[in-house]
């Protein structure tokens, strides 16, 4: 199987924002979603590019062990339309937000067949809303692997982020970064010769163009162990929550770090050479 180096697949394309970036950048895209409503939304915005041949939209979901074309059950997400999963788990912990799902039905898609048909990319963006591994997972099973993966990070479970880190090292990642995602909407980066500006709900720069040091695994899982406490504390479902005081806490936190607290991050990997 060969690799494409001018191919990204971006894995969970919401309303395009990465997908733009891609294609601005002059690479052809692979875009997979889940939600019929966004999947609809993102073949109106890039008419030009579907039919010029830069983009394919492969509608559907990801899920473990199905076919091509079955159907499955898909909770859209009546208020976050990014929080639309497959999992019964993350549908209680968006309800517990105040965000309620909606059950629908959409083909399952088997990731492995689109990474024979079109390729491996050089990049490979995956988001989606707890069945990234799944992805990783398809990869096991080709010879070549992309260059660049990114995945959004676990955190809920710190033995399942372990399981994220073993799996890509596996796979032949050995250098990692963290980004804090809550601070890509607004940045600014050039394309070309223009300035581009990050949509909210963009994941950012990726592969070469990351700012920072790649760190091995043991660092970068260090770094979580500090991320994680903030998890616990003031994450989903964090002890400090519930209380006045733990979120006063929290607020004073984010304004002395200039970042919102916890936040929540993507995990970058580089293949070893």
């Amino acid at each position: 199987m060969a690799k494409e180096n001018e191919l990204i697949f971006d894995v969970g394309m919401h309303r395009g924002e990465d997908t733009d970036f891609y294609l601005k950048k002059g690479f052809g895209v692979v875009g997979f979603e889940a939600d019929p409503t966004l999947a609809a939304h993102c073949r109106t915005r890039f008419t030009d590019e579907i039919r010029a041949g830069r983009l394919t939209i492969v509608e559907g979901a990801i899920v473990d062990g199905a076919h091509n074309g079955e159907r499955v059950k898909f909770y859209q997400n009546t208020c976050k339309d990014g929080w639309g999963t497959v999992h019964n788990d993350w549908v209680k912990r968006n309800e517990s937000h105040g965000a309620p799902s909606e059950a629908i039905e959409v083909k399952a898609i088997d990731f492995a067949e689109y990474l024979r048909r079109y390729g491996i990319p050089h990049y490979l963006k995956i988001d989606i809303e707890g069945s990234d591994i799944l992805c990783l997972k398809a990869l096991l099973g080709f010879e070549q692997k992309p260059d660049y993966v990114s995945v959004e990070s676990e955190k809920t479970s710190f033995w399942k982020l372990k399981e994220e880190f073993r799996l890509l090292e596996e796979l032949g990642y050995r250098s990692f970064k963290i980004v804090q995602q809550v601070t890509i909407p607004g940045m600014r980066t050039k394309v070309w010769e223009s300035e581009y500006e990050f949509e909210h709900g963009a994941s950012g720069l990726f592969g070469a163009d990351l700012p920072g040091k790649w760190r091995t695994r043991r660092q970068v899982l260090t770094l979580y162990g500090v991320i994680w406490l903030l998890y616990k504390l003031y994450g989903d479902y964090g002890k400090l929550n519930s209380y006045r005081l733990g979120r006063i806490s929290r607020d004073v936190l984010g304004k002395l770090s200039g970042k919102p607290i916890p936040g929540w991050y993507d995990t970058h990997a580089k293949l070893a050479i």
